[in-house]
């Protein structure tokens, strides 16, 4: 008898259970903490040109994930921005910190461009940083990242080229989502969303890195769409012709990314307009299933490109969003 109900004793339990949870499974569904939150991971990919880009051949995709990075625990990857230094490649972007759900800006390199490995954290501030537009001016490689929980645009130098990293100056106040600038014809240009919505585009222009910058005076030049307005990705100059990047928002955050050809660029007129296609967009399947939003471009000695970007899925996931 005993051994007879140690044994029916669990088995009535769990079909208790089994005939509740059937019988009001539609409330159960209410209880338990689970979610959807989107994956994002980052790929190389190569092409023609930088408005024609797909999988890079032999190289594995995505390249780089959250299970790469190991001196965190990491939500996602993302906003990789690469730049060619002492015969390698450098490759920074954020790595979503799951303990405090903060971004912190992580390194990897290679040989190549194509096989990557994961190097450290390199920048981590007490608010949220993502977006690490690096670049070289000067002899001197500098990072703007997005720090929008700080309210200002932030601009570091690197003091030991890739580890550390020195905050220089602030050059913008307020709301500034994925600054992207270049320099050009004379000036620098800073390409910056304004709008938590993701539907407003800034534009400002300086002679001198540093500053002081300008409002110019046709912003904002995108005003309520979200299909265009905030930057996706590395500003370039190619064959006289500049373009941007800009992610298509709408309906969903980061469906896909757009290119915009910049018309006339001066200190008081700016005109642009879009590319006839997507520069990328979600797949329907594996790890862009959901949507792309990011290219970092760069032309390669024999004139092809090879450009990080990067996209996402929806993963369920047990917890409270």
């Amino acid at each position: 008898m005993k051994i007879r109900a140690r044994i029916l004793g669990p088995l009535l339990l769990a079909l208790g259970a089994g005939v509740a949870a059937f019988l009001f499974k539609d409330r159960v569904r209410h209880w338990i903490p689970i979610h959807s939150t989107a994956e994002f991971a980052i790929a190389i990919y190569t092409g023609p040109s930088p408005l024609s880009l797909s999988p890079a051949t032999g190289v594995p995709q995505p390249t780089l994930t959250r299970d790469d990075v190991s001196d965190v625990s990491a939500a996602f990857v993302a906003d990789p921005f690469m730049i060619q230094k002492d015969q390698k490649w450098w490759l920074f972007f954020e790595v979503l910190n799951e303990r405090n759900e903060q971004g912190d800006i992580g390194l990897a390199f290679s040989p190549d461009g194509r096989s990557w490995q994961y190097d450290r954290i390199v920048l981590d501030e007490p608010f949220h940083l993502s977006y690490p537009y690096v670049f070289e001016h000067d002899g001197k490689v500098y990072m703007l990242p997005e720090a929008g929980e700080s309210h200002s645009l932030r601009l570091y130098a690197a003091v030991q080229f890739p580890h550390s990293w020195r905050f220089e100056t602030t050059l913008l106040r307020g709301t500034h989502l994925d600054p992207s600038l270049i320099y050009h014809a004379g000036h620098w240009w800073l390409f910056s969303a304004t709008s938590l919505q993701n539907d407003e585009l800034t534009l400002f222009w300086a002679e001198h890195l540093t500053g002081p910058w300008h409002k110019h005076p046709a912003s904002p030049i995108v005003s309520g769409d979200a299909h265009r307005a905030r930057p996706g990705g590395r500003v370039i100059e190619t064959e006289g012709r500049l373009y941007r990047f800009a992610q298509d928002d709408y309906p969903n955050y980061g469906r896909a990314l757009r290119a915009f050809e910049i018309l006339e660029l001066s200190t008081t007129r700016y005109r642009e307009r879009e590319a006839p296609e997507f520069v990328l967009k979600a797949s329907g399947q594996g790890w862009n299933a959901a949507g792309m939003h990011h290219a970092d471009p760069h032309q390669l000695a024999d004139k092809s490109w090879i450009a990080a970007v990067d996209g996402h899925r929806f993963a369920r996931v047990l917890g409270f969003p």
